[in-house]
């Protein structure tokens, strides 16, 4: 009885250990429904990186957001607000402190030639001193690429708190 009692102390000793140990481990998760998601492919050299991010208005609140024609036009899932959620496919690319990010998927966004893009800040990253890192991206009216059909963003920058409000 005695062993019985030892083995089972021992095992539950043995098991709060590793749960403690595994929670060291764990590298803490920064939530934000505008982030940046890296996903590490199969090659030692490649990973696919995505902006998820929430954008848009209702055509309500808006009495037009894009001029064509003269005339200005509403069009769902794009500039201000929070009401369409996307995934963007990017490749990211650093020059010094220049960022910019371009379309990999032609259809990600939209099927139109041209993005209004509102400014975003997107979780990037937590640094090893817990220090979170955010991608802004300031607002911009993009144009489809008439070659590879992609859209391509500029003036991206890391800042340590949020540049913008997401609204």
């Amino acid at each position: 009885m005695k062993r019985v009692f030892a083995l089972t102390a021992l095992a539950a000793i043995l098991l709060l250990g590793a749960c403690k140990k595994e929670k060291q481990n764990v590298e803490s998760y920064h939530f934000s429904p505008n982030r940046v998601v890296t996903v590490s492919s199969d090659s030692k050299t490649s990973s696919n990186t995505f902006f998820v991010m929430s954008i848009g208005h209702d055509a309500k609140d808006c009495n037009g957001c894009i001029m064509s024609g003269g005339q200005f036009y509403h069009i769902n899932c794009m500039g201000f607000g929070n009401v369409c959620n996307r995934t963007v496919s990017v490749a990211l690319n650093q020059v010094g402190s220049i960022i910019t990010a371009t379309t990999t998927d032609t259809f990600d966004l939209t099927s139109e030639d041209f993005f209004l893009m509102p400014a975003r800040s997107l979780y990037y990253y937590t640094e090893d001193n817990n220090n979170v890192v955010y991608l802004n991206i300031p607002e911009q009216m993009v144009y489809r690429d008439t070659a590879t059909l992609q859209f391509t963003f500029t003036g991206l920058f890391l800042t340590n708190v949020p540049e913008y409000n997401n609204d």
